[in-house]
């Protein structure tokens, strides 16, 4: 009996199928990739080739959870295949994908696992991505400028050798973020623009360029620079309009425009979109879900709707931000001051340089009224950090946190410019309520000036502002509230007995009658609750009260 020729075997009937999906995958058809590709593995197992494009067509379409889990497969079966460079480029990509949902345990574990590959092989990019990665933790985990610049010198001389377009754009932003952490924020923002272009031509991959973009933008959001962040989120907004609708960074990007919406006023149409955006975040991105519920939280804060903030805020926590100073504000417009004070003091000590300049502000806000010696600390310290990074919103901080302690103590000409320079700040970064805060204070002041239509003026630019806002009225400190309800010509014959001046001196300095001075000493006595000018000069002193010198 003659041999028979071996069978044919059957065409596997999914092949059409995963030629098709290749295809789509191929020209950025992302949803019809995934729908011909997920019906091949329904007929039969897909190789790890196809199982890397259904993962990154579900990353592509947003479906980041989905996308990680067969990422985690893919990176298993390398490893069983002993493609070592492959699974340790798997494993870095887990790695940034865990620490963009904000999960940075596992983000670490993914990180030791591709080192450990990494370490039992010649040098490849992948140790430049590696590299990224440890740069970044010791910047954002550690705050250590001086290890990330190391690593961007490793990164730029590793270019040279292994001519990869990412590595050159790792080296920049690693080298900028340095910079800018040093004070040095010109400097570090010309690298921060040159990392983008590699970016823009598509010679980053898109998961580590959309990192890219959202980490300056985050820098920009912390300095407070609202003009560059702006630049930043309009070239993340036209890069993710390039590639998909669907594209994961989307959403980022969404958040940030709401961002920058809230700031100039619109906010209206930010309150609509945050609260949804948050929910369908949660589980991806939490830290940008977080900051939805965040920015969620002030705008109602300052609507006045106290219980919504205070919802929105608690789910900011819940997702592992501290929602300050927001969140203690909300207790301090409730008339609890002294708590509101505490939970500012306990997360002051949990941040750096740059999420300390958060919080100061407010802290001079409250403490100056009553402890004038704490708000200079604060103040000081705020003054420091605007200086040190150079930012317009950092130094407008700077100028209303002097203006507000000056005011409180009575120095209201001394005031003047500084709440002038701190409108000057918020309205080249058009943030509108700060601005309405700031008139309402400049009210105050030229009132306790004398210069009475210039003070319904500003009050009127306040309020037509919070109007168009929709803002609740400010708590800000009355003039006949502030150092014991003294009027400005009273805190003039404080300054004058603090120089040691008699009443007849006084009179002089003053061009009054000595009768009157005599008056004004003694409701002055009264107010703050002495019976003598050795008493009334301490009391002068420790509030910060200047000295008037006799001409």
């Amino acid at each position: 009996m003659s041999a028979q020729p071996p069978l044919r075997q059957p065409e596997s009937p999914a092949l059409p199928q995963l030629m098709e999906a290749r295809e789509a995958y191929a020209r950025g058809e992302w949803d019809a990739a995934l729908r011909t590709m997920e019906s091949a593995g329904e007929e039969s197992p897909l190789s790890l080739e196809d199982l890397e494009i259904l993962a990154r067509s579900k990353w592509w379409l947003g479906d980041v959870q989905g996308s990680m889990a067969l990422s985690e497969e893919v990176f298993r079966g390398l490893v069983a295949r002993t493609q070592f460079q492959a699974a340790a480029k798997a494993a870095l990509t887990l790695s940034l994908q865990w620490g963009v949902r904000g999960n940075i345990a596992v983000s670490s574990a993914w990180l030791n696992r591709a080192r450990r590959l990494l370490d039992r092989l010649p040098e490849s990019p992948e140790h430049g991505y590696l590299l990224y990665l440890e740069g970044n933790d010791a910047i954002y985990l550690e705050g250590d400028a001086d290890s990330a610049f190391a690593a961007s010198l490793q990164l730029t001389a590793m270019n040279r050798r292994q001519k990869a377009p990412e590595l050159e754009s790792f080296a920049l932003m690693l080298s900028g973020l340095a910079a800018v952490r040093r004070g040095q924020a010109a400097r570090g923002f010309e690298d921060l623009d040159q990392a983008l272009l590699p970016v823009m031509a598509g010679k980053v991959p898109a998961e580590w360029g959309g990192d890219i973009y959202c980490s300056v933008i985050h820098l920009c959001y912390e300095l407070a620079d609202y003009s560059r962040m702006r630049w930043w989120t309009d070239a993340l907004a036209a890069w993710c309009a390039s590639l998909s609708t669907s594209f994961m960074y989307s959403g980022i990007v969404r958040v940030h425009e709401l961002q920058l919406i809230s700031a100039e006023g619109g906010w209206k149409q930010a309150e609509a979109e945050l609260a949804h955006l948050g929910e369908r975040l949660r589980n991806a991105q939490a830290w940008i879900a977080a900051d939805c519920f965040n920015e969620l939280g002030d705008i109602r804060r300052r609507q006045g709707n106290r219980s919504g903030a205070a919802a929105a805020y608690a789910m900011a926590r819940g997702l592992g931000v501290d929602a300050q100073p927001g969140s203690a504000l909300l207790v301090a417009d409730a008339g609890k001051d002294e708590e509101a004070l505490t939970d500012l003091r306990a997360a002051l000590a949990d941040r750096g340089r740059l999420g300390r300049a958060w919080l100061l502000l407010p802290l001079v806000e409250l403490l100056a009224p009553r402890d004038a010696d704490s708000a200079e600390v604060f103040c000081s310290e705020l003054e420091g950090t605007a200086a040190y990074y150079g930012t317009a919103g950092l130094i407008a901080w700077a100028h209303h946190a002097r203006g507000a302690l000056l005011m409180a103590q009575g120095r209201w000409l001394q005031s003047l410019p500084e709440f002038e320079a701190a409108a000057l700040g918020y309205r080249s970064q058009h943030l509108r309520y700060e601005l309405a805060r700031i008139h309402e204070r400049l009210s105050s002041v030229r009132a306790a000036l004398g210069e009475a239509g210039a003070a319904d003026a500003e009050r009127a630019t306040a309020a037509a502002i919070r109007t168009q806002l929709g803002a609740a009225p400010f708590s800000l400190p009355n003039v006949d509230d502030a150092l014991g309800g003294l009027t400005a010509r009273e805190m003039e014959v404080l300054g004058c007995v603090l120089s040691g001046s008699s009443n007849r001196q006084i009179a002089q300095t003053l061009t009054i009658s000595e009768k009157t001075a005599s008056r004004h000493l003694a409701n002055i006595f009264t107010k703050i609750g002495v019976n003598s000018r050795t008493a009334a000069a301490a009391w002068a002193r420790h509030h910060g009260i200047a000295e008037h010198h006799r001409t």
